[in-house]
């Protein structure tokens, strides 16, 4: 949903970024391997030793990369095919960390019931991603949902944050939250497959 409303506004920041970092001689490849390992690093460092605000703080940081590396395939021309791949690729991964990340925290806290919440919601990143992709290599369509990635790192690190500063209620209100937008959005975008279907066969 915010990968609608907000990517205009957000490329008017990172497409000079993008054009600067190519003329300084990087790569869209190389950022975003770079943010990726950056991004699990600190979310495997910080968050699981209960520093939530700066592990929020820090990944958020990381996370801009994924947005240049965009910037710099468009200010290039173009990304390449392999390039798309191992965005993708690294997405999954960072996405990973950090759940799995907020999940380690939730069972050393005692708090079972955020920790399922949390691996419900990774889970369901993971399928929705993966019903994507493989409608894409099918050739059906399955684009949409209330919970993209994008929605889903706000969602995540705006709860670990203020809960690292101690306001109180605001985790689980984004956790279960958040678990259940993620199963919406597996449903939709397993509806709009079975629509693209259909309008496929007609």
């Amino acid at each position: 949903m915010l990968n609608i409303f907000a990517r205009a506004s957000v490329s008017r920041v990172t497409d000079p970024i993008g054009a600067w970092l190519l003329r300084r001689g990087l790569t869209p490849n190389t950022v975003t391997v770079l943010g990726t390992v950056c991004s699990v690093a600190a979310s495997l460092w910080f968050i699981p030793r209960g520093q939530l605000f700066t592990g929020a703080a820090v990944v958020t940081a990381f996370l801009l990369f994924d947005l240049i590396d965009g910037a710099m395939a468009r200010a290039q021309g173009g990304g390449t095919a392999y390039g798309a791949v191992l965005d993708a690729s690294c997405d999954r991964i960072a996405d990973g960390a950090l759940f799995a990340a907020i999940a380690w925290w939730c069972f050393g806290a005692d708090e079972h019931g955020l920790a399922a919440a949390t691996l419900v919601s990774l889970v369901g990143a993971l399928v929705t991603s993966y019903v994507k992709a493989r409608a894409e290599a099918s050739g059906l369509s399955a684009d949409g949902g209330v919970a993209e990635r994008a929605d889903r790192f706000v969602v995540a690190l705006i709860g670990v944050g203020l809960h690292g500063l101690g306001v109180p209620y605001v985790l689980p209100v984004a956790l279960y939250l958040l678990a259940a937008l993620v199963v919406i959005t597996v449903a939709q975008r397993l509806l709009a497959v079975r629509r693209s279907a259909k309008e496929l066969a007609t």
